[in-house]
């Protein structure tokens, strides 16, 4: 059935409260969790002194966050506004040679900032890739690629690699392997597209002007060469209409979200109570399913936060870069969750949709499937857990298509053209809820542990059944439905733009 049916206005209303209570009900429970677990030993090191005035103290069990607004801070304003100002005076001035100044500015912040054996292991890679790019096979491009990312997530070469860099600082680490990773898939990408090129090659200074954007360089997104290529080769720089109003707006938005975040960490210690499975048992079972959905919830405002930052400053260089992801509250389908965008759509365009094609077949979509998540496997690392986060996720998507292909079979298909669009709408809103809850139990094994996430499934529905299990389906299943009335609204709005550019 078609995502503009819909559902009478006092059935929504009743959706909306029943989630807003819910909701309400759970982060009480999370919030007198955190203030009863303020002082346990085991929460020493997650907790740390905040607000005093307040007499709240503060969660900072996520190295990546506290490094952003700590140690990094500072080397985060100084490089970006550099960037930002020689980047003006550039498209003022010579606005056709701005792709070299922002290359000449990001080699040398990375020359500053990581060292001269740094740059060279990256400019190596850079070579090594160019020069298969200049063989045109595709083939060749995805293994020689595959093996120097390998060469940056693999023992021992991972630790060969990182020992030439000699020194030692706070963010070392984080520099050396994001900005070597994020090298790699652009090193990539610039092989695939150089391959398709009917005529010659593109040139190794396009390969560096790209890879050495500095807002890109060292934490992404990462945006494929092909659209990089055509946006920083544009020589007339406009800006749209309400752009830089857009863009001051966005900037106010992430600002605002640091700010809630801040607080929210000194209120609720979603990061630091997961740790300590013994106070995790006394939790009721609504407490503990808040806790792992605000997990991921967090997971995607960090993720937000960063590549909207990042985002805004390369729109003021008059690029369009890959969207901050979807948050996961708008989520209920495997297809659509991810973190990170750009490298979503770097994974669809020269993986998932090279071999599933239409993504209508099992067995391709088997196949694509599994490619995807063995190079995601390679990308964040092998090891046990995203081995299993990897599994889990790839089952999940195929399983999808399975339940589509099955319930398009007699009787199913017809009994559903039978039914009226509100009733189909309800029961695949049931289903929905379902894979709602697949996605986060699968997702908190990476982004918290294994076995927190074996004791939320356990209670949701094992120990919890059947109260708690068809509770929060069903709050579950309300939730779906506020999504997919939020998607019809926005398919109306996006059929009526499309008629007006007709007309």
């Amino acid at each position: 059935m078609g995502v503009k049916t819909m559902l009478p206005s006092y059935e929504l209303g009743f959706y909306a409260l029943t989630v807003t209570c819910a909701v309400v009900y759970s982060a009480s429970g999370i919030f007198a969790a955190s203030r009863d677990s303020v002082n346990r030993k085991a929460f020493r090191d997650g907790i740390k002194p905040g607000w005093h005035y307040f007499g709240r103290k503060m969660d900072v069990a996520d190295f990546e966050w506290v490094m952003w607004f700590t140690s990094f801070r500072n080397v985060i304003i100084f490089a970006l506004s550099g960037h930002v100002l020689f980047g003006k005076i550039c498209s003022m001035v010579v606005p056709q040679h701005r792709a070299v100044v922002y290359m000449l500015y990001g080699v040398l912040a990375v020359l500053g900032s990581m060292g001269l054996v740094y740059l060279m292991i990256i400019l190596s890679h850079c070579l090594v890739l160019y020069s298969v790019a200049l063989a045109k096979q595709k083939w060749l491009c995805y293994v020689a690629g595959l093996c120097c990312l390998a060469s940056f997530k693999v023992e021992p070469f991972s630790s060969w690699q990182s020992g030439f860099v000699t020194g030692a600082f706070d963010l070392q680490d984080v520099l050396f392997y994001g900005g070597s990773g994020f090298t790699i898939m652009r090193c990539m990408s610039f092989a695939l597209e150089s391959s398709e090129r009917k005529e010659g090659i593109y040139s190794i200074f396009d390969l560096l002007k790209y890879n050495f954007y500095l807002p890109f360089f060292f934490f992404g997104p990462v945006m494929t060469f092909d659209q990089f290529h055509a946006q920083v080769s544009t020589r007339e720089l406009r800006r749209k209409d309400d752009e830089m109003r857009n863009i001051r707006v966005h900037a106010l938005l992430h600002v605002g979200a640091i700010i809630a975040v801040d607080i929210f960490f000194h209120f609720f210690y979603i990061l630091t109570l997961p740790s300590d499975l013994k106070f995790m048992n006394r939790l009721s079972d609504w407490s503990l399913a808040g806790l792992a959905y605000s997990n991921l919830v967090y997971d995607w405002v960090k993720a937000a936060v960063m590549f909207g930052v990042i985002n805004t400053i390369s729109r003021l260089d008059h690029l369009d870069p890959p969207q901050p992801p979807k948050c996961i509250t708008m989520l209920y389908v495997f297809a659509e969750t991810h973190f990170d965008r750009g490298i979503n759509d770097w994974l669809c365009k020269y993986v998932y949709d090279h071999i599933g094609e239409n993504h209508d077949n099992i067995m391709k979509e088997l196949m694509a499937t599994v490619a995807t998540f063995a190079v995601t496997t390679l990308w964040l690392g092998p090891c046990e857990i995203v081995y299993i986060w990897s599994i889990f996720n790839c089952f999940g998507l195929n399983f999808e298509l399975w339940v589509q292909k099955f319930f398009q079979q007699e009787p199913f298909a017809k009994l559903e053209a039978k039914m009226s669009a509100a009733m189909s709408r309800r029961i695949r809103a049931v289903f929905g809820a379902a894979n709602f809850w697949a996605i986060v139990l699968y997702n908190i094994l990476a982004l918290n542990s294994l076995e927190f996430a074996l004791l939320v499934t356990k209670r949701l529905l094992l120990t919890g059944f059947p109260v708690s299990t068809l509770s929060i389906w069903f709050i579950t299943y309300c939730g779906v439905q506020l999504i997919k009335e939020r998607e019809r609204i926005l398919a109306i709005e996006e059929e009526k733009c499309d008629k007006a550019k007709v007309e």
